[in-house]
């Protein structure tokens, strides 16, 4: 949710902050999202580990790392392209943000996979998992919305949130490494 905060900011500059912008950006999110969930209860039946799930993060994480460097290049191309801020702000939240929300999607189904050990607890899992992720994701728009922006820049945030996930990615590889190994 922050990033999706976050990317109304970023379109603002070249589309302005107008309800087609918002449109534009909650379609992309919301599609990425729908595919992510899919493409990760897919992966999830594949030999499922937590160090698996580590590189999604991972790799979710480092693919919004063009938004950072690429940004201002990329969105002045766009709005020379496409001056509609309809159609520009749609196609460039869907450059910027549609993979790397997509990959964000697949964790949820890809943890519950690997939560689950009992087809009764399912459910549980389920709901459990849901609760924290949109629970987390109230906090991060809270955070984000009321605190973040206050002191730092955009690129500063967004770098921040790029080195909270590898970290976590980094600390799941070596849980995951050390559950494992010979004896563990």
């Amino acid at each position: 949710m922050a990033i999706e905060l976050l990317s109304g900011r970023i379109l603002a500059p070249n589309f302005g902050n107008s309800i087609y912008v918002w449109g534009g950006v909650i379609t992309v999110f919301m599609l990425a999202l729908s595919i992510g969930y899919l493409l990760g209860g897919r992966w999830s039946l594949h030999d499922p580990s937590l160090r698996r799930l580590a590189w999604l993060l991972m790799l979710g994480a480092s693919s919004t790392i063009p938004v950072i460097l690429f940004g201002n290049v990329v969105l002045d191309w766009v709005f020379d392209q496409v001056r509609d801020p309809r159609y520009g702000s749609l196609l460039a939240a869907t450059m910027f943000f549609f993979i790397p929300t997509a990959i964000a999607g697949m964790v949820s189904p890809y943890a519950v996979r690997l939560l689950v050990r009992n087809p009764h607890s399912s459910g549980h899992f389920a709901g459990l998992l849901y609760f924290f992720s949109t629970f987390g994701s109230a906090a991060g728009t809270i955070l984000t919305s009321f605190y973040l922006v206050l002191y730092f820049e955009i690129n500063q945030i967004l770098t921040g949130l790029i080195g909270i996930s590898l970290l976590l990615g980094l600390i799941a590889t070596l849980i995951g490494n050390r559950e494992n190994a010979p004896g563990a």
